[in-house]
């Protein structure tokens, strides 16, 4: 009788570890902007509007389109980030940041506004022409990073209907000389009203930036409030 060995075969189990390492690479980029109007010597106010989500610039400045041409020239800076809106593919927006990797986008960001700022306004006499800086929705937080990292002056600031970043301070605003207005506005039917309003307290209770804030409620949704853009010019001439 013949006897069968049955042989079981080895079975290596081998855990293959994944490393997985993000990295950054830097390189040169090309970012568009949109002006509107003609800087000349005519020019009593130069504008520098920040846009919010959703937006492209060429279509942002169409805001600033009442506003005296002769004497108010207007620099659109472009959000980086564009993306489709619709499922058509057919309609494109931007955004300025995200919580993805926030601390690079903002660097990148300041060094295309940097360049911006060098390449518009380096023959400005300031004594003769008023700066006014302007965030709306999310482009508030861009532009009040910016000037407290970089300590820009300006004439006047407009904060619209958007947050100032919770990191922000008094102290990253001391260099705004007293001829600086800050003015913070929103819509008492915006749809993110209630973020508006606690940006309101903040501003206040971190006086951020003291005797040099005003807040203006107009009636109206989330959107850029046209008619008070013409009375930061009137003011302006004052």
């Amino acid at each position: 009788m013949h006897s069968f060995q049955i042989i079981m075969p080895y079975i290596f189990l081998t855990t293959f570890t994944v490393l997985m390492i993000e990295k950054n690479v830097s390189y040169s980029h090309t970012n568009s902007y949109t002006t509107l109007n003609k800087l000349s010597k005519n020019t009593k106010n130069v504008w520098i509007v920040f846009h919010g989500m959703g937006y492209l610039s060429r279509y942002f400045v169409n805001y600033f389109k009442e506003l005296p041409p002769d004497e108010n020239y207007i620099i659109a800076p472009q959000a980086p980030s564009k993306y489709y809106q619709d499922k058509r593919f057919r309609y494109v927006g931007a955004s300025w940041l995200t919580k993805e990797g926030t601390e690079t986008d903002t660097h990148n960001i300041f060094n295309y506004l940097d360049t911006l700022w060098e390449e518009e306004l380096r023959a400005i006499d300031t004594n003769t022409v008023k700066i006014v800086l302007m965030g709306y929705s999310q482009g508030v937080s861009i532009v009040t990073r910016w000037i407290a990292s970089r300590k820009i002056d300006c004439d006047y600031l407009l904060l619209h209907s958007g947050a100032v970043p919770s990191e922000l301070k008094a102290s990253n605003f001391k260099h705004l000389t007293d001829k600086t207005v800050v003015t913070y506005i929103y819509g008492n039917k915006d749809e993110y009203i209630t973020e508006a309003r606690v940006t309101e307290q903040q501003l206040i209770g971190k006086s951020l930036f003291g005797n040099k804030l005003n807040v203006v409620v107009f009636p109206g949704p989330h959107e850029v409030h046209t008619p008070y853009l013409l009375k930061i010019v009137t003011a302006l001439k004052e």
